[in-house]
């Protein structure tokens, strides 16, 4: 098969515009528009509203085409768009095509009979995707979240793009993925089902394509439909290469290769991830016709759900491994798709990946991610739970939306069942939830549709095009029919009553969730992406600002943010000190989250916090902001998740209900900790812990020698510490293996705004590839900054017992270093 890109030589039209504008796929309206300087940078200040209401118009995208010669001589040539959003006309020649309806889908057409030598001319017309909003909301008021665009959920449009508790009312159109014409000869390959079976030392793979013919390109054809109706003799090739380069290719039509002592790809942290390239050659006589080539992992990959002392299971299981899921949950990485860039979304996955990440959540209310970050992911060993793209929105399932999304089930399935990091397809995002509570319900047909959409189309979908991955019905669930959905002792959970409900840190810890896939807390980003992508003028620097509030988008969320401020620290009287203390607060708050179920491993199996990134500059819950920053929780994270890790369960002023009069406040003060490994190997390890003064000089300590077995969590003894200073002593404690210390942190016992720190002096200087820091005293919480706060370090906003600390820079300039702790807020200088 002969493919022709034609990703270049783009133009956009528009009636306020004599002149088109040049463009390149992928491209979008706003994003064409804003690089013309037509409109203003539609994510600067309050530019949103100035610019949203130049999608109320149509927009027309032109490409003149002259075919390559050899692709006019093929049998059939075809016109692919992989990603149109999303109401549009396609005319070819000026003749219309068709009707695209879903961002969601392939949009294939045949232009056999249309196309010419010299040029042609492609357009495709984009309609307002608000007007359709509103024209569909008015036919039939079907609703869903507040925070977005009424309407939104009759579109088959990414539902963030119409605005969420995170994102901007920019609901964008364009072109953003590939277009190719395609020759097609006798038959072109549709797609390759390559499941494995494995046994000891050896995995099978069976190999099922599929095939369109030339003129019946919609409709599949099995090898032995094709060559029935084709009357032709096919025959197709299969050749494995493995990750070191050796190849097997067997032919005669195969449908099993065997794989002798298969080199078995396994999720970050548990093994490598090895891949072997599949190759299928399709063959008339003597004649290549096309070729598919994908690269799969050997794993077997599912959920263990079965039953046990506290429930039911809820856990990854890869190679015969129950591992703990250990990530975060992802949205698209820009709200304009125009802007997509690769280097950022491979340096994205990436820091996922330093992170310790083992898995990823892709949220339902964004689009079916591109191959490229699937590739990412089988790459970086981060396994994918994959919702398919409905969240918080009952849905009117007629006809027409039913043809329309089972179409790109279908599409999405094909396209992504091979990858060795697809864990598991989720039906939606919290809908089973909701509409049990009877959220958004209007009439009992939206119920029903409910039940049908995702207990029945996606199900049955899913038995015929990828039967082997394990399918749940909805995020969170317990198992589908409206069962008790946020059951916390089977399946997933998303829990909030820390943050929305304003609990504190301490709820974490009276819950034992089988599999926490949502819980999270907001921080502000750096200064530098304020002042980057939202404003440089100080006057808006203050979180109540009306341009701080723009681009937050959860209602009241920075006053939220004050109130756990109020209750944790000292007031700051400078707005990075703001950002500052917002950003430990978010990271403290997961981290005893995570900590908690961690210690609870073998009951709970994940912890994927919300949210990994943001799709524009915004105040918001992710750990990396928009423009690649890590904010503290990311560091928190890389030390959270870490295979090997040790944490504390104390009991201090925040386990307890503090009362400022002291006649009825009493509290323990006491620690026990807890060494979690997740790993396949035995640790044998030295623990130790230490009572510390403020000045970070020793009052007491003790060590142990454990044993920690694979894929487990082991508890030592609780300490009481009744004699402790809660306003001037605090305790450390670490986990060595072979001399060198893997894990560590510290607690207090009073509430950090309490503590009597003394100045620990802190001073940075770079030696080669690191950063010395000094300290005089104990330090919470250390952050080093550089110029543009942009430096990624080996490790970051940690605490420091007094001495010095060594940490290497992973990428940026360590120029015009600036350090702090917790000492520094509140503090007037």
């Amino acid at each position: 098969m002969i493919k022709q890109s034609l990703n270049q030589n783009w133009f956009l039209h528009s009636k306020n515009h004599n002149t088109p504008f040049p463009t390149t796929i992928p491209t979008s309206v706003y994003t064409v528009l804003a690089e013309n300087r037509q409109i203003p940078d539609p994510y600067w200040k309050d530019n949103e509203d100035t610019v949203r209401d130049v999608i109320d118009k149509d927009y027309t995208y032109t490409c003149s085409i002259t075919p390559l010669p050899e692709l006019l001589q093929e049998d059939a040539c075809i016109l692919r768009f992989e990603g149109i959003d999303t109401i549009g006309d396609v005319y070819f020649n000026d003749v219309l095509l068709g009707h695209t309806a879903n961002m969601h889908r392939t949009w294939e057409y045949d232009v056999t009979d249309l196309i010419q030598k010299e040029t042609n001319l492609l357009k495709v017309v984009l309609h307002s995707p608000l007007k359709a909003a509103d024209d569909a909301f008015a036919k039939c008021a079907t609703r869903g979240t507040e925070d977005a665009w009424d309407g939104f959920s009759h579109i088959r449009k990414a539902h963030y793009m119409y605005g969420w508790d995170w994102g901007a009312h920019l609901p964008d159109a364009g072109i953003f993925r590939d277009v190719t014409l395609l020759g097609v000869k006798k038959a072109r390959i549709d797609s390759v089902y390559v499941t494995q079976r494995h046994e000891e030392d050896k995995v099978t793979l069976h190999v099922s394509p599929s095939f369109f013919l030339p003129r019946q390109f919609k409709k599949e054809f099995s090898f032995e439909d094709l060559t029935h109706a084709a009357d032709t003799d096919f025959t197709y090739n299969v050749t494995v290469t493995d990750p070191e380069g050796n190849s097997q290719t067997i032919s005669g039509n195969p449908t099993e290769l065997e794989i002798l002592s298969p080199k078995l790809w396994f999720p970050n942290g548990l093994g490598a991830q090895p891949l072997y390239t599949v190759k299928l050659e399709l063959y008339a006589g003597e004649d290549l016709l096309d070729t598919w080539e994908r690269r799969i992992g050997l794993r077997t990959m599912t959920m263990c759900t079965e039953k046990d002392e506290w429930g039911n299971t809820f856990a990854h299981v890869v190679n015969g491994i129950k591992f703990f899921a250990m990530g975060a949950d992802y949205i698209p990485e820009e709200h304009l798709l125009g802007k997509i860039d690769s280097d950022r979304r491979r340096q994205l996955l990436m820091d996922a990946k330093l992170a310790n990440f083992n898995s990823i959540r892709v949220w339902g209310g964004g689009y079916y991610p591109d191959d490229e970050f699937f590739d990412l992911c089988d790459e970086l060993g981060l396994v994918v739970w994959e919702d398919f793209m409905f969240a918080c929105s009952v849905y009117e399932l007629t006809p027409e939306f039913e043809e329309n999304i089972t179409r790109e089930f279908i599409d999405n399935i094909k396209r992504l069942r091979h990858h060795a990091s697809l864990g598991l397809w989720c039906g939606n995002n919290e809908m089973e939830s909701f509409v049990k509570d009877g959220e958004w319900v209007s009439k009992p047909s939206e119920v029903r549709d409910y039940l049908f959409m995702y207990e029945r189309i996606i199900p049955n979908v899913l038995q015929k095009y990828d039967p082997e991955t394990f399918y749940w019905p909805s995020s969170p669930s317990s198992g589908g029919s409206f069962d008790e959905p946020q059951d916390p002792n089977r399946g997933d959970v998303h829990f909030w009553q820390v943050w929305h409900d304003n609990k504190p840190f301490s709820e974490y810890r009276k819950y034992y969730f089988r599999y926490l896939s949502e819980f999270g807390f907001q921080a502000f980003p750096s200064l530098e992406t304020i002042k980057e992508g939202i404003s440089d003028e100080p006057q808006d620097w203050n979180i109540f600002s009306y341009i701080m509030e723009k681009h937050q988008r959860n209602n009241a969320a920075n006053g939220k943010i004050m109130g756990y401020l109020q209750q944790t620290y000292k007031y700051p009287y400078d707005f990075s000190s703001m950002i500052y203390a917002s950003q430990l607060l978010q990271a403290d708050g997961i981290r005893y989250g995570v900590e908690h179920f961690r210690r609870n491993r073998g009951r709970c199996m994940g912890a994927v916090y919300w949210q990994l990134n943001d799709c524009w500059p915004v105040t918001s819950w992710s750990s990396i902001d928009y423009y690649g920053r890590w904010k503290a929780l990311h560091y928190y994270a890389k030390r959270f998740f870490a295979p090997v890790m040790i944490s504390c369960e104390e009991q201090n002023w925040l386990t307890a209900s503090a009362d400022m009069n002291r006649q009825h406040f009493t509290f323990e003060k006491s620690i026990r900790l807890n060494v979690t490994n997740e790993t396949s190997k035995e640790k044998k390890l030295t623990v130790r812990w230490a009572l510390r003064n403020a000045d970070a000089s020793v009052v007491r300590e003790e060590s142990a020698e454990v044993s920690v077995a694979p894929f487990s969590a082991l508890w030592l003894d609780k300490v009481l510490l009744p004699e402790a200073d809660a306003f001037r002593q605090y305790v450390s404690y670490e986990a060595v293996e072979n001399g060198a210390v893997i894990s560590s942190g510290t607690v207090i016992f009073s509430y950090p705004k309490y503590f009597s720190y003394e100045n620990p002096n802190l001073q940075v200087s770079v030696e080669g590839d690191e950063i010395v820091v000094q300290a005089d005293a104990y330090a919470k919480s250390v952050e080093i900054l550089n110029e543009h706060e942009d430096l990624v370090l080996e490790d970051n906003y940690f605490d420091m017992n007094g001495g010095s600390r060594r940490v290497k820079i992973v990428r940026g300039e360590a120029k015009n270093l600036r350090v702090r702790s917790v000492y520094d807020i509140g503090r007037v200088v």
